[in-house]
């Protein structure tokens, strides 16, 4: 095995990784519930772009309130969520002997 190849290969992969992950983030996606009557938009990274609720689910006079603050909390959601991951992510990194952004290809490991 040469481990230069390899090194390089590693490499070569996580450009691709972080490439296609850039792309990801402008990549949406719609979920639905009720038939149709909520319907929210999301990146393919999980940041919420948008909710839409159909007026027989709320008062009218509440509708964009009410979808604004869903949006919220989904993204609240979504960011306690990735801080969660990285917390964890760097324990396992130090837990292993690495540097703790030897992952995010800002440092630690040459590849």
């Amino acid at each position: 095995m040469n481990i230069a190849k390899m090194m390089q290969q590693a490499k070569a992969m996580q450009t691709k990784m972080q490439d296609m992950q850039e792309r990801m983030g402008h990549v949406n996606v719609e979920g639905t519930s009720g038939g149709g009557a909520v319907r929210v938009t999301m990146t393919c990274k999980g940041q919420c772009k948008g909710v839409a609720l159909d007026a027989s689910v709320v008062k009218a006079e509440d509708k964009e309130m009410l979808e604004d603050l869903l949006m919220a909390a989904i993204n609240d959601a979504k960011a306690k969520g990735d801080d969660k991951m990285a917390e964890e992510t760097q324990k396992m990194m130090a837990d292993m002997g690495l540097p703790p952004n030897a992952l995010g290809g800002g440092g630690g490991l040459p590849f």
